[in-house]
C-alpha cells in the first residue's frame, strides 16, 4: 500500500531548527521509508498510543496512519522526541 505524506504545520519549525544537512536526510527518509512501510513501523504505548515512530540517525519521526495518509506529528531528537 503507498500511504500520501501529510506534514503538519508545526513539524516545518522543527525542521528549521535543524542542521540543513540533517533536515534533508530526514525528508529523504520519510520519503523513502513511510510511503511505503509506515504501517510496518512500530506502535507508541502509554500517552502516544496510536501513533507511530520513524527513526532516522539521532532523530525521531512521530506520525499516525489516517486512511491511506501518513500525518507527520513532529521531529525531534530523540532525547525531546516523547516530552
Amino acid at each position: 500500500m503507498t500511504f500520501n505524506i501529510v506534514f503538519k504545520k508545526s513539524v516545518y519549525k522543527d525542521l528549521e531548527r535543524l542542521p540543513e544537512e540533517e533536515a534533508k536526510n530526514i525528508l529523504d527518509a520519510i520519503d523513502a521509508e513511510l510511503t511505503e512501510n509506515a504501517d510496518k513501523l512500530p506502535v507508541l504505548k502509554g500517552k502516544f498510543r496510536g501513533m507511530r515512530k520513524f527513526r532516522v540517525g539521532n532523530y525521531r519521526v512521530i506520525f499516525v496512519i489516517i486512511e491511506e495518509q501518513v500525518l507527520v506529528l513532529r521531529v525531534s531528537h530523540r532525547k525531546d522526541a516523547y516530552r
